[in-house]
């Protein structure tokens, strides 16, 4: 297995090590985490593609905000928290939808608001004197698109965009045409009984392969490779020319048609970025997924994922598109037993933090800006409840 260290000379004297097991499943740091990592975080929502016409919107709800991804009269897309100003109702459900009469209206009291966030209708408005319309439009929240997807962070606390997370790979990405990106399936909702910075070290981790994913050992031999930067890992493995002897993996690798658009050493190439903290892109020659792991509670989590590929209506591609699908599935299903036994073993009081090799660069970058974050997490033993609200508390 390859892997190349951050760029990131790390002198931490806990650098070797992984975080403690208390913070998996510790409510206190969970709400500290949700403060100071997720909610500043940039978070996946969907490809342009998904909102194509005025009023097409989307929504994702998380840290129990709902945010909606707009297209307005003026073609441009802009993100807002999913409340009305009147009442805090929700405005619209579900996760995708149009705008009817391209406003967005409440539907507890009908206050409606343009494509734009402006509040433009309030029934009996003479009944709110001094009502000033001009302040009560819709919160915006910050967004941005890259490649054809948007992103969207509840708090700007100065950190990178999403463009400068991916920059140390985005000469990789830029061949697979994301701009082109259609969505193929919908959006699939996976609860998992476990902390969300499980799903993410598992994501990130490339000891396991060999030892727990025999599919992939199949198609990839001993040619996965991890490497980590500032805040994005990035992880790969090219498929072999040597049959598999699994009919899904065979036949994938015999159906998988060549791709015009990609280089030749990107043909047979499966490569894999995480983004800082939460959000990942699986990049096959013949599709590209988005994968996110929301934080429910401590020990709750929900993965959201979906597919996109640049329209391709050869029969080849079609049974390689559902080939990585079932091979996936498995993956899958094999990843979800292996996280499950983590969460569970951390329950142990017999465990509070493992060792580090060297060449597990991606979690080692992962726990030393949590630490840097949140420096109890240095700390192999929980400490007193209400810590987080103590005025030594470090920030």
């Amino acid at each position: 297995m390859a892997t190349k260290a951050a760029a990131t000379i790390d002198a931490d004297p806990d650098a070797g090590w992984s975080l403690p097991a208390w913070t998996y499943s510790d409510p206190e740091f969970f709400a500290v985490e949700m403060r100071r990592v997720m909610r500043p975080s940039w978070q996946v929502v969907c490809h342009l593609s998904d909102v194509p016409n005025i009023g097409d919107y989307h929504t994702l709800e998380y840290l129990g905000e709902s945010i909606v991804v707009v297209r307005g009269q003026d073609e441009a897309v802009r993100a807002f928290t999913n409340v009305c100003r009147h009442r805090g109702a929700r405005l619209v459900d579900g996760p995708s939808g149009c705008a009817v009469a391209k406003k967005l209206t409440c539907p507890y009291h009908a206050w409606s608001f343009d494509l734009e966030g402006k509040l433009v209708g309030v029934p009996l408005k003479q009944t709110y004197p001094g009502l000033d319309q001009s302040k009560h439009g819709l919160v915006p929240v910050d967004l941005e698109i890259w490649r054809g997807f948007i992103f969207v962070r509840l708090e700007n606390d100065g950190g990178p965009s999403v463009a400068e997370m991916i920059a140390p790979y985005d000469h990789e990405v830029q061949p697979y045409r994301f701009e082109d990106l259609k969505a193929f399936g919908r959006v699939t909702l996976r609860p998992r009984r476990v902390n969300w910075k499980n799903v993410g070290d598992n994501y990130s981790d490339g000891l396991h392969i060999p030892v727990a994913h025999p599919g992939l050992t199949r198609l990839m031999g001993s040619g996965y490779g991890v490497e980590a930067q500032e805040n994005v890992d990035k992880m790969w493995g090219p498929i072999r020319e040597r049959l598999s002897n699994n009919p899904s993996e065979k036949a994938y690798q015999k159906y998988l048609p060549h791709v015009p658009y990609l280089p030749e050493n990107r043909q047979k190439l499966w490569t894999y970025f995480k983004l800082w903290p939460n959000v990942a892109f699986d990049i096959y020659p013949d599709q590209v997924d988005f994968m996110q792991w929301l934080p429910i509670s401590p020990t709750e989590t929900l993965i959201r994922e979906i597919s996109y590929a640049v329209p391709d209506d050869r029969r080849e591609m079609k049974a390689a598109r559902y080939l990585n699908w079932r091979i996936n599935r498995q993956v899958n299903a094999e990843d979800t037993w292996l996280i499950n036994r983590v969460q569970d073993g951390m329950a142990s009081e017999s465990f509070t933090v493992g060792p580090l090799a060297e060449t597990e660069v991606a979690l080692r970058n992962f726990c030393r800006k949590i630490r840097n974050l949140i420096p109890e997490a240095r700390q192999h033993r929980s400490p007193p409840p209400g810590w987080s609200r103590r005025p030594h508390a470090a920030h």
